[in-house]
């Protein structure tokens, strides 16, 4: 598997998938057939990584799939681009989610600190030593090369709660430290419905037959997972995530941008193109924080996207827009950066709840706060997070009306 992090390969990979995204796609999807040789899957997309970076928008992305097949056929692969929107939308709404996590994460690695026979099962899970033969092969697969296909990734979290008895926070930690497109959402998100608590009382059962039956074109054939707990009870919390009102930033008008501002590009928007600036910049800052996404060591491939990511995005800006390329080191003074180069404000493109907001809002905030940002926010993210109030039903009802309004057709 390839993923270089710049937008050229995650075009060439849209490119070369979007004529499978229709029937073939919603047909062979749940396949996990392995890591192969010489190229990438070819009945899953595998943009994560580079929709996660923001090096392509999910926009570019469906609008693909509807040239291809028309939003009939590609209907099913639509509707997953969206749950990545919708997951972004319900944690906007529910931040405390994510705080819960962070401390609940901490927590766990405190107690397996202070556990022997917990460390014992934590440790070997982590190395892919509990005997389990496709749990195993899954967590190779993900250090080896910083992607994991959703269904394994399902499954995964399935046998590490309930056969396991891992604590889901430090499972979570384990993608969000070595997955390219570890994004705070839709893995945290994930996680908690496995878990049962996104939708309460609601768990996934990862069973023996199935993980045989989409992993049987595996190159060794059918992964076998012996002994796992496969009625499991559904995990529980005493907190009450209530939503909160969406605060969304007003769109920029136009005049926003004559006087002369500098961009941020950071992990979750590494490319100035689907910002669709109306005006150029004055300089480019990147801003890679790949550390921030855990407390422990991040993995290395996770680590190289991330920070690659953003210097070919902010490289490829500079030489778009004729201006200089700055990079925002973590610690360093925002204020004093962007007056390096004459400017003082700052174009920021909206930082979600999770790690990248955590990583980054301190610094950005004093400029805020002086009213010298201007904040960035894409209109499908706009149109769609409001109605991720609940469960995904809400949102999927509302994709067709999104797109039209969108001006989302084939053709366009």
């Amino acid at each position: 598997m390839t993923f270089t992090p710049d937008r050229k390969a995650g075009l060439d990979r849209l490119a070369e998938f979007a004529p499978r995204s229709g029937s073939a796609y919603a047909s062979n999807r749940n396949y996990d057939d392995g890591v192969p040789e010489d190229g990438m899957l070819s009945n899953v997309s595998q943009l994560s990584p580079w929709l996660h970076a923001g090096l392509l928008s999910e926009r570019e992305v469906i609008l693909a799939a509807l040239n291809e097949h028309g939003p009939g056929k590609a209907e099913k692969f639509i509707a997953e681009v969206f749950w990545r929107v919708y997951f972004k939308g319900y944690l906007e709404q529910r931040p405390s989610v994510w705080d819960a996590y962070k401390q609940g994460r901490d927590g766990a690695l405190i107690a397996v600190e202070n556990n022997s026979g917990l460390a014992k099962v934590y440790e070997e899970a982590v190395a892919g030593r509990t005997g389990i033969e496709a749990f195993d092969q899954w967590v190779r697969e993900l250090v080896q090369t910083g992607y994991l296909h959703n269904h394994a990734r399902m499954w995964f979290a399935s046998v590490w709660i309930f056969t396991l008895k891992l604590d889901w926070q430090l499972g979570a930690d384990f993608f969000l430290r070595h997955l390219m497109d570890g994004d705070a959402a839709s893995n945290t998100l994930s996680w908690r419905w496995v878990a049962g608590l996104h939708t309460k009382g609601k768990n996934y059962a990862a069973r023996a037959s199935n993980i045989k039956r989409y992993t049987e074109r595996r190159d060794g054939g059918p992964l076998s997972a012996e002994g796992l707990n496969e009625d499991p009870e559904p995990l529980s919390e005493e907190t009450e995530h209530q939503r909160q009102k969406l605060d969304l930033p007003e769109a920029p008008p136009e005049d926003a941008f004559d006087a002369p501002f500098a961009l941020l590009l950071h992990d979750e928007a590494a490319s100035h193109v689907p910002l669709d600036l109306p005006k150029a910049p004055a300089a480019v800052i990147g801003a890679a924080r790949p550390k921030a996404r855990s407390t422990g060591e991040v993995g290395e491939l996770a680590a190289k996207f991330a920070t690659g990511a953003v210097e070919n995005g902010a490289a490829e800006a500079a030489s778009a827009f004729d201006c200089p390329a700055l990079t925002w080191e973590a610690g360093a003074n925002l204020k004093d950066l962007i007056s390096e180069v004459g400017v003082e404000r700052l174009a920021v493109p909206y930082l979600p709840t999770g790690w990248t907001r955590d990583a980054l809002m301190p610094g950005i905030a004093p400029l805020a706060e002086a009213g010298s940002t201007i904040t960035l926010l894409g209109d499908l993210d706009r149109l769609t997070w409001p109605h991720a109030r609940a469960g995904f039903f809400r949102v999927k009802k509302e994709i067709p009306g999104i797109l039209g309004e969108l001006g989302l057709a084939p053709g366009d």
